[in-house]
């Protein structure tokens, strides 16, 4: 019985001191975490080479590692990453995170930067923080970049690659391989007529010289032409202009003298038609009247001679049978 009882005491000082050891590290841990913080960060794109314990770096300084990895549930898109940084790092507004490789090795880091000097440190705000961080504790923004850049845009490279590829094969088919060498081959013969008629080229650029020479020649002719008739036109011109702006002015003067004159013959016109004018269609009708009496006359003298005008007309005799 005594030797169950010691075993039993023995077994329960065990327990005890390894209840103490574990309280005491849980302590240590506590303690130890004191001086560190975290954050969350939200990536919309593939974290490979990310994993719990991967180390996380500001500016290139190790600051704190990844805690973390799960699915955002809201927003499947999104991969939160809870990472732990010491608590002298200077996590200010402005600061984002990337994940950059570390060599060629395919493990991965979290790279945080863009500290603005003089900006307060992320906190979650005051009131209602379920918005901005949603699990308690700040949010730091993702910035795209290296590694996850290249994973993201890498679909839609194969893509284009792709395409490439396929309008390339269909470029270099047999049909247009034989337009192709069909092309050359005219370029080739193209090539050669010039080449065989670079004489006649040549003559034909010496005269295009000349004929440019000549036309330069002929500018500063018409140059000098321009100044000649630019130098009349002050000296002839201009006298004859003030001439006939002169003969204007003296046209004009007898045209309102003319004016003046129809003015003031104006009473005498309107007499000459009121009173002269009846008598002159008076006049007329007479004339009509003595017109009509000579004409009976001249036929008379044509009828009867002389003769008719001074006695009546002799009947003929009338003989008897």
């Amino acid at each position: 019985m005594e030797t169950r009882s010691n075993h039993v005491l023995v077994g329960a000082v065990v327990l005890i001191l390894l209840a103490m050891l574990a309280l005491f590290i849980v302590w240590l841990a506590r303690l130890g975490g004191g001086n560190e913080k975290e954050y969350d960060i939200f990536f919309k794109q593939a974290i490979d080479g990310i994993n719990v314990g991967s180390p996380v770096a500001f500016s290139g300084v190790p600051s704190g590692q990844v805690t973390g990895i799960a699915l955002f549930k809201p927003d499947p898109q999104f991969v939160r990453v809870r990472i732990r940084v010491k608590d002298e790092v200077p996590i200010l507004e402005g600061t984002t995170a990337t994940i950059q490789g570390i060599g060629f090795t395919g493990v991965s880091q979290i790279a945080l930067d863009g500290a603005v000097r003089g900006a307060p440190p992320i906190r979650c705000p005051e009131g209602d923080a379920s918005a901005n961080c949603p699990f308690g504790v700040p949010v730091i923004p993702p910035r795209q970049g290296g590694l996850g850049a290249i994973l993201n845009s890498a679909p839609q490279l194969l893509e284009r690659i792709s395409t490439l590829t396929e309008r390339l094969t269909e470029l270099l088919s047999d049909r247009n391989q034989n337009s192709i060498a069909a092309i050359l081959e005219n370029t080739n013969r193209l090539t050669d007529a010039l080449a065989d008629r670079g004489p006649e080229i040549a003559a034909t650029m010496a005269e295009t010289r000349v004929a440019i020479q000549r036309a330069g020649i002929a500018a500063e002719q018409i140059g000098e032409l321009a100044a000649t008739t630019n130098t009349v036109l002050a000296d002839d011109v201009r006298p004859a202009m003030a001439n006939l702006n002169k003969a204007i002015a003296s046209a004009q003067r007898s045209a309102e003298t003319l004016d003046a004159a129809i003015g003031d013959a104006r009473p005498g016109l309107q007499a000459f038609s009121k009173q002269t004018v009846p008598e002159v269609g008076q006049l007329v009708s007479d004339l009509r009247v003595m017109t009509e009496a000579l004409s009976t006359v001249a036929e008379r003298v044509e009828r009867g001679g002389a003769g008719s005008l001074v006695g009546q007309q002799r009947l003929p005799d009338y003989k008897g049978n």
